[in-house]
């Protein structure tokens, strides 16, 4: 059988060569030809992959029916699609039974720090899952749970001294909370602060994942986290999620915070309990309370909110849309929780098994549209040089919210009707714009009069 290579292509930059083999039939000759194809080499994470990033939470145990690593890796690919830049793993390490809630626990009742859930596979299979992202230019972070353990974890035999106890000496769990699953950590003990920074190295080292969501941030001590982010960024670049907003965090250790904020606005409007003058007010605090270069990140849904507070469209109904295209225009950087893509319409079970339907509807195209819009304008660039946020007035900016995101030359305008009833309005805009959705070329005046149904939102680009 003769055999034929075409299309070497020597590896540079961001780029390397794997083989793939195919049967090919030539003048009747079955040959073997081996094709030389592209895969992407991620370099460590840094200001610029941040920038224009989207992020990805995914619920192994329900984003599929095997609730498997290996079932989640498949459609790594898929995320690519949608723009998604980072994937933030919810809890993979072993459940304690000790205590636990429900039939299966809490992802964050943790029995070991350094090994994975056998209900979600093997270390390999994890292994797999890190490389198959990484080829698609996708980082990983862990989520990570320094707050406190699962009662079987094997401190609290071996070192009781690391936990909190209440006035009789008995260890407890987190106080002003119902969390009984969970055994609390006692931060004041310096030996267990090393061990968990060890923990974490050990997933940066060994397993070659790109950082951490950490859970609950801000009842762990601030000085940890600016000790131990420190160190691991002596090991490799790092991208840093807290579970927090307050800004202490995100002086040293931390990349991104929650702008839990802005969510809860986003709901207060979509229920009619607030208008565009509290978003308006959200955006004053923003700039107030962070520096310019902190990153807020913009949600409309995550495992809390799904499973606790309800689904998007009990929450946001009719305006679900609207707000997911508002969460990538707005600063910061956009999540996509598991099954969104798939207009998920269902609180996922906490502690049992449940199941995601993958069934395309109207999100998955939408996310596809707005990442590729967030992955390559400088207009919606976040981070150390975001692009500017600028409101523009309305004739009615009780109800009408209108603002740019610039960036050099690069220039985004954001419109939308804020209310479920119908309304016209004029903008304080000048200028040719593409309608990003239609490809309709918009000519802007003071003087129009724009008519917007209940919710409709339009994004310009220049």
């Amino acid at each position: 059988m003769k055999k034929i290579t075409i299309g070497f292509v020597t590896a540079i930059l961001l780029f390397s060569c794997g083989k793939t083999k195919k049967e090919e039939v030539v003048n009747n000759q079955e040959i073997k030809v081996e094709k030389e194809v592209k895969k992407e080499v991620l370099q460590p994470i840094d200001n610029e992959a941040i920038e224009n990033a989207v992020i990805y939470e995914v619920n192994i145990r329900q984003y599929s029916e095997e609730g498997s690593f290996n079932a989640f890796t498949k459609d790594i690919p898929v995320l690519k699609q949608m723009g998604v830049k980072i994937v933030w793993v919810m809890p993979i390490y072993p459940i304690s039974t000790t205590k636990s809630k429900g039939s299966l626990g809490s992802y964050y009742a943790i029995s070991d720090y350094t090994t994975v859930n056998p209900e979600f596979g093997t270390i390999e299979d994890f292994r797999e899952l890190v490389k198959t992202a990484h080829d698609n230019g996708i980082y990983v972070i862990l989520d990570w749970v320094a707050n406190h353990t699962g009662w079987d974890h094997i401190w609290l035999k071996e070192h009781p001294e690391y936990y909190t106890k209440d006035k009789d000496g008995n260890i407890t769990h987190t106080v002003d909370t119902d969390w009984t699953d969970i055994a609390d950590l006692d931060y004041n003990n310096q030996e267990m602060r090393k061990q968990m920074k060890d923990a974490m190295i050990y997933w940066l080292q060994e397993e070659g994942i790109d950082g951490f969501r950490c859970d609950v941030a801000g009842m762990v001590p601030t000085d940890f986290w600016d000790n131990t982010v420190r160190e691991l960024k002596k090991i490799k670049p790092v991208f840093m999620l807290a579970e927090g907003w307050e800004p202490e965090l995100l002086k040293n250790a931390f990349d991104m915070g929650y702008g839990w904020d802005t969510h809860h606005k986003m709901n207060d409007i979509a229920q009619g309990k607030a208008g565009v003058s509290q978003w308006d007010k959200r955006m004053t605090q923003i700039d107030s309370m962070y520096t310019k270069d902190n990153i807020l990140m913009n949600f409309t849904s995550n495992h809390d909110e799904n499973s606790w507070n309800g689904t998007v469209q009990e929450r946001m109904g009719e305006a679900k849309e609207m707000f997911a295209v508002l969460s990538y225009l707005t600063p910061g950087m956009p999540l996509i929780y598991s099954g969104q893509e798939y207009d998920m319409n269902k609180r996922l079970l906490f502690f049992e098994k449940d199941t995601i339907k993958k069934e395309k509807g109207v999100f998955f195209p939408l996310y596809e549209k707005l990442g590729k819009l967030k992955n390559t304008n400088p207009a919606l660039h976040t981070g150390k040089n975001a692009a500017t946020y600028k409101r523009i007035q309305t004739s009615d900016d009780t109800k009408i919210l209108a603002f740019a995101r610039n960036k050099e030359e690069h220039k985004i305008l954001f419109i939308a009707n804020m209310t479920k009833d119908v309304m016209s309005f004029n903008i304080e805009s000048t200028g040719k714009f593409k309608d990003y959705f239609s490809g309709k070329m918009i000519e802007m005046a003071p003087n129009n009069v724009y008519e917007f149904k209940p919710w409709q939102y339009m994004v310009l680009v220049k």
